[in-house]
Order: structure tokens, then sequence, then C-alpha cells
């Protein structure tokens, strides 16, 4: 029962992978098989990777929890957690980008994948050097921003295949809604980009 929370780590790699390809094949990403997609095919796909993106975003706070209460704290899950976190949102903003064009979240979807990025770069270096960057509460509530802000966005561009009605006055609010939710993700991205890089630069000036 201890590799439990390690399994639901893994499976959110698996799932945001699945998702991903998903989104990709029916936006006409894969050779072959995405020109053989009839549109009810296509939406299905969208819909089975919201799904997966909504489990997989589950998983994030329940594998944390589990590992906590069943004191199942690894150092394998201490490597996969944010590996798994990261792939989920890079899957889940590339995917966000092949369903089409959508000005409006582009650049804060730059901004997050720079970060990650960024940060991701930061850790290798310090660990070479022996500093630790702790995760901050901030980050904690940047991740849960980030993952609710996608599955908006991934909902309000796969709208259609769900079959709900396309009247601006309900399409309309949902998607100022989510492109919000969106934008403040980046903005929280950043500001604990900022945390971690004053941190690695503290630290090895100490060092």
């Amino acid at each position: 029962m201890k590799a439990l929370p390690n399994i639901l780590t893994s499976l959110r790699l698996v799932l945001a992978l699945f998702m991903f390809v998903a989104l990709a094949t029916a936006a006409g990403g894969t050779p072959w098989l995405s020109e053989r997609l009839t549109m009810e095919q296509q939406f299905s796909l969208q819909r089975w990777a919201f799904i997966a993106f909504v489990i997989a975003a589950t998983t994030d706070w329940f594998d944390g929890w589990l590992a906590r209460k069943m004191d199942a704290v690894s150092v394998w899950g201490a490597i996969l957690d944010p590996i798994g976190d990261k792939v989920l949102v890079c899957g889940a903003v590339l995917g966000l980008m092949a369903l089409g064009p959508q000005p409006l979240v582009l650049l804060p979807a730059g901004l997050i994948l720079f970060r990650e990025f960024t940060v991701s770069a930061l850790r290798e270096v310090g660990a070479g050097k022996g500093v630790k960057l702790p995760v901050t509460l901030l980050a904690k509530w940047k991740t849960a921003l980030q993952l609710t802000a996608l599955g908006a966005e991934l909902f309000v561009a796969s709208w259609g295949a769900f079959g709900l009605s396309q009247t601006p006055g309900l399409l309309g609010p949902v998607t100022v809604t989510a492109h919000a939710l969106f934008w403040l993700a980046a903005v929280v991205t950043l500001i604990t980009g900022a945390q971690y890089w004053e941190q690695t630069r503290k630290a090895l000036a100490v060092g």
C-alpha cells in the first residue's frame, strides 16, 4: 500500500501523455490517423483528453496527501512528483495551443513555460552546488491555480465537443473567467519563479 502515492504520481505522467496525444490528434497533428477521424471522433478525443486532465490534476493532491498520511514519503516520490506536475502543465499548454489560435492565451502560456523550464534549470544547477530549493507555500498554490486555470481553458477550447450552447451569453462569461484565471496563474507563476531565483542567488553568493 505504501507504493500507492508513487503509483498515482506515475499515473499522472501517463494521463498527461495521453491527454496531449489525444488533443494533438484531434487537432490534426498525428499523421495518417488525424485525417481519418470523423468530427464526432475528434470531439470524443477532446472529451477524453479533458477527463484525463481532470483525473491527473486530482492525483496531484492525493499522492502527496497519501504519502504523508501513510508515512510513505520517498526519495523517488520527491523526484517524480514535480516532474509529473511539469509534464502535466506543459502537456496541457501545448495541447491547448494545438486546439487552435487563441491570442489571449498565448502570452500567459509562454510565460508559464518559461518559468517552469527556468526553475528546473535553477534546481539542477543548485543541486550540483549542494543548494536545495524548498517548495514554498505560494508555489504549492501556484500549481493548484495553474491546473484550475488550464482545466478551464481546455474546457472552453473543447466547448463544442461537449455539445454546449454557443450563445455569447453563456460562452462569453465562461471564456472571460477562464482567461482571467489563466492570466492570474501566469502572474503567480512568475512571482514564484522570481522567489526561486532570489533564493538561488543568495545561496550561491553565500557558498
